[in-house]
């Protein structure tokens, strides 16, 4: 699971860095303004936010991949990464769904779907027993 998840966020991540490409280009040949902003500053801020983007997306690729190949959930900040592309995906899906349509917010769904498996599927290790602790029968240990 959290290597397939590993696999959609790479190219999530390839996606979103392409899509920000694109809108840098366009707001940029169209000469197009929001508010009085410089077209140059604003394909610039898309492009930056695109890189951005990617970059996170492939770290938590990463972290997917590291947790499919140790075979244990992820801890401390590979978590927390985890966590916020989660969040991430489910206000992608929020947004796309007015933008392109009910198939888009199903891949995102989806992509949210693979990223929570991967949390949640992988069980929380158990500390290791110690001699203190009472024999398979039951009885306590004598010392």
């Amino acid at each position: 699971m959290a290597a397939t998840a590993a696999v959609v966020l790479f190219l999530e991540a390839l996606g979103l860095a392409f899509v920000n490409w694109v809108m840098g280009i366009a707001v940029r040949h169209q000469a197009m303004s929001l508010a009085g902003l410089d077209p140059a500053a604003m394909a610039a801020g898309a492009w930056v936010a695109g890189g951005l983007l990617a970059l996170f997306l492939i770290a938590c690729a990463v972290v997917l991949a590291g947790t499919a190949r140790h075979d244990r959930s992820p801890r401390g900040f590979g978590r927390l990464l985890l966590i916020a592309a989660a969040v991430l995906n489910v206000i992608l899906g929020a947004a796309v769904v007015g933008l392109l349509g009910w198939p888009a917010y199903v891949l995102m769904m989806l992509i949210f779907a693979l990223i929570v498996l991967s949390l949640t599927l992988y069980a929380a290790e158990r500390p290791a027993p110690t001699d203190d602790d009472a024999s398979p029968s039951g009885a306590p240990v004598a010392a």
